[in-house]
């Protein structure tokens, strides 16, 4: 949003700024060997705000940018926005109306694929269903069933093939939680107590059990009705934990009180005896004068005979958008990947040029690093084969020299040797999101 006295928002200039084309472009070009085992189209969403100056990075529109692997080729790469009312009929999302009605989504934050559907997923709204040339094909509320907003961030169980999800509101009810099986139906919807109307980004998943993470970032109606980001934080609002078995009910919570924090990432949660082990990336506080300080890793542990949530921080680097290999979801883990941040001095949220694998049973840290100028965006896991390590990174780095952006592939067991191939993008890919590596 531009200001006379303040200048550009940062959200809007460098490369968060958004591009002005829908383009596509075939058999890109490779330096060093994509490995010929990738076949699968790499997704990365993001806002790309096009009818009007976004009051905040989390609401411009949801493009998805995309990469096609075959063979070790690069076949092709195309943008497209997510085509949803909220585009089409050039709403702003400073109408109220866009809070009531979940079809308004900016689609701009995640994208799963659940079975043999792909969702482009804003936490406000429905999701949406795209094909994998990027298409649009329509509206997702499985069937009617689904009566709230859809979280960004739903877990599909590497065991069972359900989809563990949740929605939040500002208005009762604050929380619900949905659980889908594995043909995509709607299973189970409950009603989760919280203290209030919280900002709720993502939640822990386990073999048997969910967390619900209950922290004070609360909803503000003066921001709302103003057009912005309609959340603050609150010195007062009791952090917390909830534990529920994955198809209990909300007699079945069993809450943890914990330091004041804010998560909108976890890596990972399993189910350790008596206990749950929760890794996430913690902020101490969030929103006060913006992104206030970086995120670490951290791990929680939370006994449930005891009633006691312990924590400490795995380690000190900044860091954002955690990732482990998929099919360790709910599972105990070993590795973990995320990108640093935090490494300019300036206002909003800065994006370092580190990928860092993290050893969490050795307490290591290993480092892959990019360059100056050159920002890698999340990190998504390719399996190749069965050791937890044994797979590619893909990330989309930003190249500030060329003001241009590239595809990148590293290999987890060896990433301190940096990228084994790389792929010219045709143009600049804004700072983004979250992504996603769909197989063949």
């Amino acid at each position: 949003m531009a200001d006379g006295a303040q200048g550009t928002a940062w959200w809007l200039k460098g490369n968060f700024a958004p591009v002005e084309k829908e383009v596509e472009a075939f058999d890109l070009k490779v330096t060093g060997a994509l490995p010929p085992e990738l076949s699968g189209v790499f997704m990365r969403t993001g806002p790309n705000p096009a009818r009007e100056p976004s009051p905040h990075w989390f609401l411009g529109d949801g493009m998805i940018h995309g990469v096609r692997l075959e063979k070790g080729n690069a076949r092709w790469y195309r943008n497209r926005y997510v085509e949803t009312p909220l585009r089409r009929n050039a709403v702003t999302t400073r109408d109220p109306s866009v809070f009531m009605d979940k079809t308004a989504s900016t689609a701009n934050t995640n994208i799963v694929r659940h079975a043999g559907r792909i969702l482009a997923l804003e936490e406000a709204h429905f999701p949406y269903e795209i094909d994998g040339e990027l298409k649009t094909k329509g509206c997702v509320d499985f069937d009617g069933r689904l009566k709230t907003a859809l979280t960004a961030h739903p877990k599909i169980c590497p065991e069972t093939g359900e989809m563990l999800a949740f929605g939040y509101a500002f208005m009762p009810p604050f929380l619900t939680y949905h659980r889908f099986d594995r043909e995509g139906r709607l299973a189970q919807s409950e009603e989760i107590p919280v203290g209030g109307p919280t900002m709720i980004h993502d939640f822990g998943v386990t073999r048997t059990r969910v967390i619900f993470m209950d922290l004070p970032i609360v909803f503000d109606m003066a921001s709302a009705m103003a057009g912005g980001m309609p959340y603050k934080w609150s010195e007062e609002y009791q952090a917390r934990l909830g534990i529920m078995p994955r198809n209990g009910t909300a007699k079945d919570l069993k809450w943890f009180s914990i330091p004041s924090c804010y998560i909108f990432h976890p890596l990972n949660a399993y189910d350790d005896g008596d206990a749950v082990i929760l890794d996430v990336a913690r902020y101490e506080k969030m929103w006060v004068k913006g992104f206030d300080a970086p995120a670490h890793l951290h791990r929680f542990r939370l006994d449930l005979k005891t009633g006691i949530a312990k924590g400490e921080d795995i380690d000190d680097l900044p860091v954002e958008f955690p990732r482990i290999r998929e099919d360790r979801a709910g599972l105990k883990h070993r590795y973990g990947y995320a990108i640093t941040t935090h490494e300019d001095d300036e206002a909003g949220f800065n994006l370092g040029t580190r990928i860092v694998k993290f050893d969490v049973d050795k307490g290591e840290a290993t480092i892959a690093e990019l360059g100056k100028g050159r920002a890698p965006s999340e990190t998504v896991f390719a399996k190749a084969g069965k050791g937890e390590d044994d797979g590619y990174l893909m990330s989309i780095a930003y190249d500030a020299a060329r003001n241009a952006s590239d595809f990148i592939v590293l290999d987890a067991k060896d990433l301190a040797k940096g990228p084994v191939a790389t792929v010219a993008l045709p143009q600049r890919v804004p700072f983004g999101f979250h992504a996603a590596w769909f197989a063949d």
